[in-house]
């Protein structure tokens, strides 16, 4: 028998940023995620998820 086995890793950083309302600082923090001046990586770890699931064998065809 086989299963699939998933891991889920959540990693988070807070950053400052410096605008002129909630919604700004937000645009900005996307964007500057978007071109790579935030990079998260294993110093931001929080938490580890697992999971396994059946894996489903594939279905053969029938004839009616």
């Amino acid at each position: 028998m086989k299963f699939l086995f998933e891991v889920t890793e959540t990693l988070s950083r807070t950053v400052e940023i410096e605008a002129d309302s909630a919604a700004e600082a937000y645009q900005k923090g996307r964007a500057k995620y978007k071109n790579c001046e935030i990079v998260l990586d294993e110093t931001d770890f929080v938490d580890v998820d697992f999971k396994t699931f059946e894996n489903p064998e594939p279905q053969q065809d029938v004839d009616i």
